[in-house]
């Protein structure tokens, strides 16, 4: 009899792979804002915050108005910052895309308006303003692809702060699982033709190279729908 698949199992939202939210600060995003409005912040605090890669940044305004969102790289505690639809170009500043010039390094970009932003999140990310069209802003991803956007989507002035965290080395497999865990990550990865036969389809066998296809059968049930499902193409991509 075999088991259910480690995929099955995070699906079925088991406490072994709850993310421990608890754990994590506030949801760090925009605030609806007014056509029109301007608001002046000013940084409260500086948070390290384990479900996010980068700190946060706590924002409060004289009206009584609280902000969590993503910290950009220059900002310090007590340092003034404006949200809204104002002209002012400054690092860590929130405005709409259609009053931010081209050429703009910007980060935490909202996919439409409203969401709270979406994309350019983590530690060190930045997104370039490429060209204005009518209503729409083009955007350079830090994929390099380029991506249009509502000129109403909200984002900020500057690259995310914790350039750099990436390249640090874990030096120990402990350090690794911790860092996983605090977002629920799946940590250590197992390729699944080193797994026995009970633990995955492609699993069995004791030699090295299992052999099995990965692509999976057009009417396989649940559980054995593993590997390349329905694929457009197979094997190595040709330049």
């Amino acid at each position: 009899m075999g088991k259910n698949l480690i995929q099955q199992k995070r699906g079925k939202g088991t406490p072994t792979y709850r993310a421990p939210s608890f754990r994590y600060y506030g949801d760090a995003r925009y605030k609806p804002i007014k056509e029109g409005q301007v608001v002046k912040l000013k940084i409260v605090d500086l948070i390290h915050s384990s479900g996010h890669s980068a700190p946060l940044v706590e924002l409060r305004s004289d009206n009584g108005l609280e902000l969590l969102t993503v910290a950009v790289e220059g900002l310090r505690v007590g340092d003034y910052i404006t949200f809204g639809y104002s002209d002012e170009i400054k690092q860590g500043n929130i405005l709409p895309l259609s009053k931010i010039p081209e050429g703009t390094i910007i980060s935490n970009i909202e996919a439409n308006p409203g969401d709270g932003g979406k994309l350019v999140r983590a530690a060190g990310s930045f997104a370039r303003v490429v060209m204005k069209m009518n209503d729409k802003v083009v955007v350079q991803l830090p994929s390099k692809k380029e991506k249009i956007f509502d000129g109403k989507c909200l984002a900020t002035i500057g690259t995310i702060a914790g350039y750099g965290k990436a390249e640090k080395p874990f030096l120990k497999a402990g350090r690794k699982y911790y860092y996983m865990k605090a977002r629920n990550k799946l940590y250590p990865r197992v390729h699944a033709t080193s797994m026995n036969a009970v633990d995955h389809p492609f699993g069995g066998t004791s030699s090295a190279h299992k052999g099995k296809p990965t692509i999976a059968p057009k009417n396989a049930p649940p559980g054995r729908k593993v590997g390349k499902i329905r694929p457009k193409r197979v094997g190595r991509k040709k330049r």
